[in-house]
């Protein structure tokens, strides 16, 4: 820290600016990096930690998303804010389970972190930087965190074939479950990995490494398979959603109706025409909005007649004629844009007018609960956490906002975005927010630093980006309006595994089935494609 001071009310401090980004943007997920950049990296990294550790601190959150770049090309480690007391005693307190558990050792997910605990995470770092991928992968914090525990290290170097089986060694030992059996220091760690490397370059035949596997031709296949398509509307359908049994799916359109139908028997269930267009525009909205409720019982669907309206359509699931509607939320004064429940189905959030604000309110009686006044202009989107207790939104004034979703206190902002942000999208985990910017980007980032794990920015122009992640947290899709395909991405790596084109026009509305395996998407024509996605392996270029 240079210096600090306190403008107006808001204290701020004075830090070193390394204007080179992270080692995370400089090597994205997948990039397999040479063993002497590796090496000069972790021997930069080591120093720091070493000296944290002199000084009895646990840094617990080693990672690239953490080592930065100064202007001189030199490593730079940062972000203490989950950092501890250091304690080489056996009977530690436990502390709260903190950092990412991508690099967390054992004894720090059980709560008991030690400076060892830093060394184990330089060699996870290690080891993703020489073969390309993840020491352990998996769905969830406690899948990940079982294989830190007690599953061995995939072999290193059958994914870095180049190294020796000596640094292999040096770098699994830094790696061992107990603490004990890794070096007494992180100093002496990297230290005897450079002494492994410089003995193989002195004599390169008594440690040589595997020869390279041969390649055989892959086939290549069609990943797309379309299951159906449906003639929804006369018009462009911009809402889709599914029921969470997954056998029905609802769609609005600018035609000014919300359908349902059945998606096993692919037919019409009944056809909901509450809303209507009242503002005199020659081009209508119609159903902005559209969303089923977690129980399966409800939908809630929201238009440019100014109301959020909540309907029943399990009485008249098998008739004709409209849903019965139960409410009317008249807390706007133009178009509705967006409303989603919240997980446990209490509550209703939607977006509307120009006010820049979020609304909360009661889905059983209409009752307003909260408004969100946190943004400076136009809210585009905005999305539950999974567990209901937070909401994120982004909006014209270029900004990502987490706030509570019980006082509307202001938990985090992200701005990394240049321009407007028009989509928001929550990991199934709570760990990451997907967000997209009418500059033709995508970023997906951690929610607890702050920190960009990837960002896809060649949208066609004009395109602005959607968002949506599958229910498993494994893929995202992406979506641009104005552009008619669907993106799939590895949610972790930022690797696109396929595009689907099926539509012959622009897309409105992209939604997963509740288990991942189908996608609904409807374009301007008024059609809805249900397709499955591909769920492995990048595209084929």
């Amino acid at each position: 820290m240079l210096d600090f001071g306190i403008e107006g009310a808001i204290p701020f401090l004075v830090m070193e600016y390394a204007p080179s980004g992270t080692l995370r943007q400089k090597y994205p997920h997948g990039t397999k990096i040479p063993f002497p950049t590796v090496l000069s990296h972790a021997k930069q990294i080591a120093l720091a930690l070493q000296y944290a550790h002199d000084q009895n601190i646990v840094h617990r959150d080693v990672k690239p998303e953490n080592m930065l770049v100064d202007s001189e090309d030199k490593i730079v480690l940062s972000d203490f804010g989950l950092a501890v007391p250091a304690h080489q005693s056996q009977s530690l307190s436990t502390q709260v389970v903190a950092g990412t558990v991508l690099y967390m050792a054992p004894e720090q997910i059980r709560g008991k972190a030690r400076p060892a605990s830093d060394q184990y995470a330089l060699g996870v770092v290690i080891y993703e930087w020489l073969s390309g991928m993840c020491l352990f992968k998996g769905l969830n914090f406690i899948e990940i965190a079982m294989q830190h525990i007690l599953d061995d290290p995939p072999p290193l170097r059958e994914n870095a074939p180049n190294i020796t089986a000596e640094v292999e060694q040096v770098i699994l030992r830094a790696l061992a479950k107990e603490p004990k059996q890794r070096f007494p220091t992180i100093q002496e760690f990297v230290t005897t990995l450079e002494q492994a490397y410089r003995l193989a370059l002195l004599d390169p035949a008594q440690s040589a490494p595997p020869p390279l596997p041969s390649i055989q031709p892959v086939k290549i296949t069609r990943p797309e398979e379309v299951l159906f398509t449906y003639q929804a509307h006369t018009k462009e359908v911009s809402a889709i959603d599914w029921s969470s049994d997954g056998t029905r799916i609802v769609s609005g359109g600018r035609d000014e109706i919300a359908q349902v139908w059945h998606v096993p028997m692919r037919e019409p269930l009944l056809t909901y025409r509450g809303h209507s267009s009242t503002d005199g525009r020659s081009s209508t909205i119609g159903v902005s909005a559209v969303a089923w409720s977690p129980d399966g019982s409800r939908i809630a669907s929201a238009g440019n007649d100014e109301t959020a309206q909540v309907w029943n359509e399990t009485v008249q699931v098998w008739d004709a004629s409209t849903g019965e509607r139960i409410l009317s939320y008249h807390g706007y004064f133009g178009s509705v844009h967006v409303v989603t429940w919240s997980p446990d189905g209490r509550y209703l959030a939607s977006l509307g007018g120009w006010d820049s604000t979020v609304q909360i309110w009661e889905a059983s009686t209409g009752r307003h609960v909260l408004t969100y006044h946190g943004h400076t202009s136009f809210v585009h989107e905005v999305a539950w956490s999974p567990d209901g207790a937070y909401l994120v939104s982004g909006g014209d004034d270029k900004t990502v906002q987490i706030w509570d979703a019980r006082t509307g206190a202001l938990l985090k902002t992200y701005d990394g975005h240049s321009k407007s942000v028009t989509t928001v999208t929550w990991s199934p985990d709570g760990v990451y927010i997907g967000s997209g910017s009418s500059n033709e980007q995508i970023h997906v980032w951690e929610i607890s630093t702050g920190n960009q794990v990837w960002r896809y920015d060649a949208y066609p122009k004009q395109v602005w980006p959607c968002l949506r992640w599958s229910p498993d947290g494994t893929h995202i899709a992406s979506w641009g309006r104005g552009e008619g395909t669907v993106h799939i991405w590895d949610a972790s790596a930022g690797k696109l595994i396929q595009t689907y084109h099926g539509h012959s026009c622009s897309i409105g509305a992209v939604a997963w089935s509740p288990d991942g395996s189908s996608i609904a998407s409807g374009d301007y024509r008024g059609v809805v494609h249900v397709w499955k996605p591909t769920r492995s392996g990048p595209i084929s270029q």
